[in-house]
């Protein structure tokens, strides 16, 4: 049965705004595939739009009305986009019905009986695209939207099939727009709750989430224990639920996600071993735990760390895995707003390294704040350098009194990966 065949068939054309997003963009394809004409428009190129282009996407770079063309039957926005932006009002003038990426893809997904939703304060990237993984491997056709590149099939496709996976944003509070066959919610914190209307919104929104979701799987502990603790339909994975899957090979929070996602694996018919062969195998995602370079006395490891427990679990895992290197440390913080929420958390977390070198805030949303990565830095204590520099400059300095064995972790989820290709190609070119 092909629920995807037909969906939306009314609309012919759809403009995004925002599209080169790590969400927007493979939203905008999985619509091309379904052969919906696609224009849409952001402020810069990059990877996704170019890919988008190839595809037959009508893209411009920058926001103007004129980019919105008049038989546009939808707009769909990023939650970047401000009330502002010229394209939207332009769409509000022409009477085009607009709506937010999240609810778009709430509505397509709802199109499917056998849909999963992945949210969570950490981890949706890593879980959807395992499951994905899982069921490629397995032979099992699906529908599928990831938040991020994996790291050996596109980030996004559709099948002739029920099923769509998927993940569901608590950033912006649609995650409770949607009304999945599985609900998979792999934590909950206060991240985001600045953007949703306080703490109290966050904590409501992912409720909503779990009510609407004929299946929940959920770990209980913490608020995901009180919030989901009546659920009909749960797949509660307790410690003791955990030893039961002893055959996946991972370690760290990298396990964790993998048995959120051969537990979703299981409720659409894969038998757990089979689900646990296919996620040992799994080739990962961009920017999570990523080795770029690795010699005998260094290694250049990117992780798309940005919150405080992620840092300290990404920092326990390196430890672990590297227990006779100095780890030193370069952070990009994420959204002033994050910073300041959890400058005293960032600041403990990042002093467990051996050395810390902080680069500029990754601003997204907003422009300013009242706190920086200097005062980071400072926070931090005497192991860390506030580098205001750009990033051909940095390497020289990173890379400064290097101890015997040297492992560098770049965290962040911001522009922080520019650093990489110069960091690779100064060790590449000294060959160590």
């Amino acid at each position: 049965m092909n629920t995807g065949r037909g969906i939306f068939a009314e609309l012919k054309h759809i403009h995004f705004v925002g599209i080169g997003g790590a969400g927007t963009a493979p939203l905008a394809g999985i619509m091309l595939q379904k052969g919906c004409k696609i224009s849409g428009s952001d402020l810069i190129s990059n990877k996704q739009t170019e890919q988008l282009r190839q595809e037959g996407a009508q893209i411009s770079e920058g926001h103007a009305a004129a980019n919105l063309p008049p038989e546009t039957q939808l707009l769909v926005y990023s939650s970047a986009a401000a009330g502002n932006n010229p394209e939207l009002l332009k769409a509000d003038e022409l009477h085009i019905p607009r709506m937010r990426r999240g609810e778009f893809l709430a509505k397509l997904v709802s199109r499917y009986p056998r849909a999963v939703a992945v949210c969570g304060s950490h981890g949706k990237t890593t879980i959807t695209a395992m499951l994905v993984w899982i069921m490629r491997e397995c032979g099992i056709p699906c529908s599928y939207l990831i938040g991020g590149k994996a790291n050996a099939f596109p980030a996004y496709g559709t099948a002739d099939s029920a099923i769509f996976i998927s993940e569901a944003d608590e950033s912006d509070g649609t995650n409770a727009l949607f009304a999945p066959f599985i609900g998979v919610v792999s934590n909950i914190e206060d991240d985001h709750s600045w953007s949703v209307g306080g703490t109290e919104a966050l904590l409501a929104n992912f409720a909503r989430f779990g009510r609407q979701s004929e299946n929940l799987i959920y770990r209980p502990d913490g608020k995901s224990a009180e919030l989901f603790l009546n659920h009909p339909g749960a797949c509660r994975l307790s410690d003791d639920s955990f030893a039961e899957y002893g055959d996946i090979e991972f370690n760290g929070f990298m396990k964790t996600d993998a048995v959120f996602a051969c537990s979703a694996a299981e409720k659409l018919g894969i038998p757990r071993q089979a689900a646990m062969r296919a996620v040992n195998k799994f080739p990962g995602v961009a920017r999570r735990m990523t080795v770029h370079f690795a010699s005998p006395t260094l290694t250049l490891i990117e992780d798309y760390a940005h919150h405080p427990t992620e840092v300290a679990s990404s920092l326990e895992l390196l430890r672990r895995n590297y227990p006779h290197y100095h780890l030193r440390v370069v952070f990009q913080p994420h959204r002033y707003a994050r910073l300041a929420k959890y400058l005293d958390a960032f600041a403990r977390e990042l002093a467990r390294a051996d050395s810390v070198f902080t680069v500029p805030v990754f601003a997204a949303w907003t422009e300013k704040g009242r706190v920086n990565s200097r005062m980071l830095a400072e926070r931090t204590g005497a192991k860390a350098v506030n580098l205001d520099l750009n990033w051909t400059e940095m390497p020289a300095i990173i890379l400064k009194n290097r101890p015997e064995k040297l492992l560098i972790a770049v965290l962040g989820a911001g522009d922080v990966e520019k650093l990489i290709p110069e960091l690779k190609g100064r060790l590449t070119h000294a060959g160590k």
